[in-house]
């Protein structure tokens, strides 16, 4: 997904699903800058006082420090949605650390902006708590799978979460980033990947992982990409490619809320996704 600079809600989904009047609450309090990989853009029980967009292929993961300097991954947000204070009502304590996973360019402005934007707008509130409620599904599931699932499985739930983030069968995440992010050595995930290799459904490279047959990969993984990508579809309207990306989210789910003439935009991502 491409990010033009000069509109600055450009590359968040989240941002793009909403109206003009919205827009208009909460696009000056926004400030854009660049991250590198690795960068943490905050820490466990610091105060979290702003809310993080990524935008296009921008990646970040909320981790979990354990014993010693490991932390194992409880989500992975790209351009879908957003981090911090988008959950809480403002200034909280971080009970994980933010990290990029997948440089790029973010947005992001004072948790107390958007609390009074929410204030101001039931439509955009509800927006922000559908999004929630997605958020919470997938660090659940991730549990779930984590506790029930073998590594070959909860391997290839990850690397099709990701992919449907970047949109692209190239993913730039090396086997030490994989295992860390699943609180795994890296001598194991060496060998899990190998095998997956073998099975014909990636290709390790140098710094990168490359998906070879999608439909093969999710017929491989356990149920719980496609659960969570269910919950995205039905509480977010969350609109995706064939090959997995996520294309839109849609401000109010169908159904639900005012009528609202059709968006001839939306429905032509909806139609590039069927």
């Amino acid at each position: 997904m491409s990010c033009d600079p000069g509109d600055p809600f450009a590359g968040n989904l989240l941002l793009a699903a909403l109206a003009p009047r919205d827009i208009d609450l909460i696009a000056p309090h926004l400030a854009r800058s660049d991250h590198a990989r690795g960068d943490t853009l905050f820490h466990a029980n610091e105060d979290v006082s702003q809310v993080t967009f990524p935008l296009g292929r921008t990646v970040v993961t909320l981790v979990v420090p354990i014993d010693g300097d490991s932390n194992v991954e409880t989500a992975t947000v790209g351009h879908e949605g957003a981090v911090g204070g988008v959950v809480s009502q403002g200034y909280l304590p971080a009970f994980t650390r933010c990290v990029v996973l997948v440089e790029g360019s973010i947005l992001c402005m004072e948790a107390d902006r958007l609390k009074e934007a929410k204030r101001a707008s039931p439509t955009l509130n509800d927006l922000f708590v559908r999004y929630a409620d997605c958020l919470l599904a997938q660090v659940l599931q991730s549990v779930a799978c984590n506790a029930a699932h073998p590594i070959e499985r909860r391997v290839l739930r990850w690397l099709l979460g990701l992919q449907d983030r970047l949109g692209t069968d190239d993913l730039p995440v090396t086997q030490a980033v994989l295992g860390n992010m699943l609180g795994i050595g890296r001598t194991y995930v060496t060998g899990v990947l190998a095998n997956l290799q073998r099975q014909g459904l990636i290709h390790v490279g140098r710094g990168r992982i490359h998906m070879l047959d999608r439909a093969r990969t999710e017929a491989a993984c356990c149920g719980c990409h496609a659960r969570v990508r269910r919950h995205f579809e039905i509480v977010l309207g969350a609109i995706y490619a064939p090959e997995g990306e996520i294309l839109a989210v849609e401000a109010t789910p169908p159904g639900m809320g005012p009528e609202r003439p059709p968006d001839p935009a939306k429905s032509a991502v909806r139609e590039a996704g069927r």
